[in-house]
């Protein structure tokens, strides 16, 4: 099987570099939720770069399931599903040669198979994430009958990271990895460029999880409150860092209802992009 440990070591950077970032509504090292804490997402970044490193030589979908099965081996909650549903096709194309990683990326997307899907929905299921609802046509509870790519064309209205698999990484790769390598232009250090890039993405787009949870409008609501803090400066000033402050203190809930999960596991996959196309160390 082929295997790439540099593929590893970039995935791992990617979600340690993501989750060190104090981003509003999410877990951080000061910040965690009542049944996640900031070790289980070391956990996690740890556990899943084996399976990313052997991505080249298998199916997207058994990618993702394998690294799936190795994050429970270690962490008893779902921490990481959506960036194991973004990383694993990447770090695929990443494997591959030919071309620009996105392009490879491509590729990599329009192969998908019936095979992928088998794979991810039992990926979905033994993660079970939180808000899973039923659906009419190929639910994850159901042994699905199209491409793993035809499967996410079906929830690509309602979930981003969904919408990734049809728009060859549309968000990642024009809005969520421009906005980091800018913010890191501009002299940001990373844990600062994440937290930047995180609040433009979030302005932009609408968070799908707080969507699934409490509605479009509410998700609207916070993705205003983003654009707030950027209006004030963001990261580079005391009025920006202060909204930040209470933008985070709004997100904050028992129920972790207004957690801007999807976001967060869009900077991962950005995280990855720029760590991969420019080569950057730390």
């Amino acid at each position: 099987m082929t295997y790439d440990p540099e593929i590893a070591v970039t995935v791992q950077i990617a979600c340690l570099l993501e989750v060190t970032a104090p981003k509003p509504g999410n877990v951080h090292p000061s910040s965690g939720f009542g049944d996640a804490r900031f070790e289980h997402y070391l956990a996690s970044a740890a556990a899943i770069g084996p399976a990313m490193a052997a991505a080249g030589g298998r199916g997207v979908g058994a990618t993702i399931h394998a690294a799936v099965r190795e994050t429970r081996k270690h962490v008893a909650v779902n921490t990481n599903l959506g960036i194991i549903l973004l990383l694993a096709p990447l770090a695929k194309a990443a494997a591959a040669l030919g071309g620009p990683l996105r392009r490879r990326l491509a590729n990599v997307l329009a192969g998908l198979s019936v095979k992928d899907a088998e794979e991810a929905y039992a990926a979905i299921r033994e993660a079970a994430p939180a808000g899973l609802g039923a659906l009419p046509e190929q639910d994850v509870r159901e042994r699905p009958t199209v491409t793993l790519r035809a499967a996410m064309a079906l929830a690509a209205d309602r979930d981003t990271i969904a919408s990734e698999y049809v728009t060859d990484f549309g968000t990642t790769f024009e809005k969520a990895a421009p906005a980091l390598v800018a913010a890191r232009r501009s002299g940001l250090g990373w844990s600062e460029a994440v937290v930047q890039a995180y609040l433009d993405v979030l302005a932009e787009v609408p968070d799908t999880l707080i969507a699934r949870k409490l509605g479009k409008a509410v998700a609207q609501q916070v993705s205003h409150a983003a654009r707030e803090a950027l209006a004030a400066g963001g990261v580079e000033t005391e009025e920006g860092r202060r909204a930040i402050a209470l933008l985070d203190r709004e997100l904050r809930d028992p129920q972790n209802e207004r957690n801007p999960g999807t976001t967060a596991d869009l900077m991962a996959a950005a995280l990855f992009v720029v760590l991969t196309e420019s080569g950057e160390r730390l």
